[in-house]
């Protein structure tokens, strides 16, 4: 009879990283979630968090020993912890756009160098690194977290063909916008009165907004992880969300750039 596999993932203490880890024991798997602070959530009991911030290069060490230790191994890791960011890329303070670039990008590459060691050690392992459709394109006012977002989706292609020879696969998945809590957590740069940007990025944000407020059920996600988890050959890249959010991933390999950006300013009215 085979063990059931061992899963991590970052920032699960709610959003997608909770839709997907309740999906993913309730289909046989042993997960564990991370949380920054797991008190903060007494009433928690989908499944086992462990205390990690994904910034902290001690504290990540800390909780991927903690799990080898309890469980011997690490077959998955999902790197979804990530933090919103909105403004314009001339406003944005430089302190916010290092927090992103710390959260969204150099703490995934943190988790995997903590954890690939034991998945070589083993033979086998995945990496499923949770980017983002803002990844694929420059957005404007969420320039910053498609920048952070596009970069780790580079660096998982290079990662995918370094780790290939030890039996590991990394690959990478981008939702669009679901109904997560997201928003709330977002650093917005302020909307000021004088700014060049009023208008337009005031536009911009009210049009954000309601695309997470009306967005997926992000048990879509969860689904979408299981069917990659459960494939005999992954692909470099996958998509999840609405048909229009996967078309434009499309319409920007297809299209000359002039052209997409047109689709692009009349979507955000710019």
């Amino acid at each position: 009879m085979h063990k059931p596999k061992v899963v991590l993932i970052t920032g699960a203490s709610s959003g997608l990283g909770k839709a997907t880890g309740e999906f993913l024991a309730a289909r046989g798997y042993r997960v564990y979630g991370t949380a920054r602070n797991p008190s903060r959530y007494p009433d928690f009991k989908s499944f086992p968090l462990l205390a990690m911030d994904v910034q902290q290069e001690e504290s990540v060490s800390h909780a991927v020993n903690a799990l080898l230790s309890r469980e011997g191994r690490i077959d998955i890791l999902v790197n979804n912890a990530g933090v919103g960011i909105t403004g314009p890329m001339e406003e944005t303070p430089y302190e916010a756009v290092c927090n992103a670039m710390e959260t969204n990008f150099h703490g995934p590459l943190r988790v995997m160098q903590a954890v690939l060691p034991a998945m070589r050690e083993q033979g086998s392992g995945m990496v499923l690194n949770v980017t983002s459709i803002a990844g694929y394109m420059g957005l404007p006012f969420r320039g910053v977290y498609s920048a952070s977002k596009g970069a780790l989706e580079i660096a998982s292609e290079a990662y995918r063909m370094e780790v290939r020879p030890f039996g590991i696969c990394v690959t990478t998945l981008a939702p669009g916008d679901y109904a997560t809590n997201i928003a709330a957590g977002r650093f917005h740069s302020p909307l000021r009165e004088g700014s060049a940007y009023y208008e337009s990025y005031g536009k911009s944000l009210e049009l954000m907004n309601t695309h997470v407020k009306d967005g997926g059920d992000p048990t879509q996600v969860a689904r979408a992880v299981y069917r990659i988890l459960s494939s005999r050959n992954p692909k470099v890249h996958y998509t999840v969300g609405s048909p229009l959010q996967r078309l434009s991933v499309r319409l920007k390999q297809l299209l000359p750039d002039t052209w997409y950006e047109r689709l692009l300013r009349n979507h955000y009215k710019l």
